[in-house]
């Protein structure tokens, strides 16, 4: 079993500084009127949509396909009572790429969904978590003459 340490620091007027394992700084408040900083529970849909987009894209890089941009959107609907856990959590992943094959990203997806995220796992006992995903195909230019790009326009 593979333990973890974090420390968290209050640094004054609501403002929170949590340390990871490896020495980085991240601030969060709790005065969500301010917004000056994520608030925890902002974190934690950024961690779960992180963890996902990571995963998805190490195996799409196995099966060599190449993303050249990627982004998740990620929707949390929280419980009304305390401690107004999460209820559910939407992902949209959103892929572009030349030549991106739909089959291996809806797999990747679903084995990162359900085998290799982590964060996803640990919120799932409580939350439905659910994937949608778009891929936007980018076409190459760069063959095309003068007069086919004039045709175009």
């Amino acid at each position: 079993m593979a333990e973890m340490k974090t420390t968290v620091h209050y640094g004054g007027n609501d403002f929170f500084i949590g340390i990871s394992p490896a020495g980085h700084a991240q601030v969060m408040e709790t005065n969500g009127d301010r917004a000056s900083a994520a608030t925890p529970i902002e974190l934690l849909l950024i961690a779960v949509g992180g963890c996902m987009a990571s995963d998805v894209v190490d195996i799409l890089r196995k099966k060599r396909q190449i993303v050249s941009d990627y982004k998740v959107k990620v929707v949390g609907e929280r419980r009304e009572d305390f401690p107004r856990s999460f209820k559910s959590i939407k992902l949209h992943h959103i892929l572009t790429g030349e030549s991106l094959s739909e089959n291996a990203v809806k797999q990747a997806i679903e084995l990162a969904d359900s085998k290799y995220c982590s964060v996803a796992a640990t919120l799932r006992p409580t939350a439905e978590i659910s994937v949608t995903f778009e891929v936007v195909e980018v076409i190459d230019h760069s063959n095309r003459t003068e007069l086919e790009e004039l045709e175009r326009s």
